[in-house]
């Protein structure tokens, strides 16, 4: 491995050799597509869940006379 002095990297610094800018917009883009993603998924499971609980039936148990004035307490 090359040994690189202070002087050699400031001149590979600031002549461009050195650029870590495409890493960081890599790094950037792929963090922002987790982001979306994970919202995209995080939207379809609560439309799924939505579908599903308005499809459950309902426990019979539940409408009778006892529940509801037991519900009003």
């Amino acid at each position: 491995m090359d040994e690189l002095t202070i002087q050699q990297l400031i001149k590979a610094k600031f002549s461009g050799e050195l650029s870590h800018s495409s890493t960081y917009i890599n790094l950037t883009i792929q963090a922002v597509a987790v982001l979306i993603g994970g919202l995209v998924l995080w939207r379809v499971s609560n439309a799924i869940h939505k579908k599903k609980q308005q499809a459950r039936q309902r426990n019979p148990y539940f409408e009778s006379s006892y529940s509801k004035h037991w519900r009003k307490r």
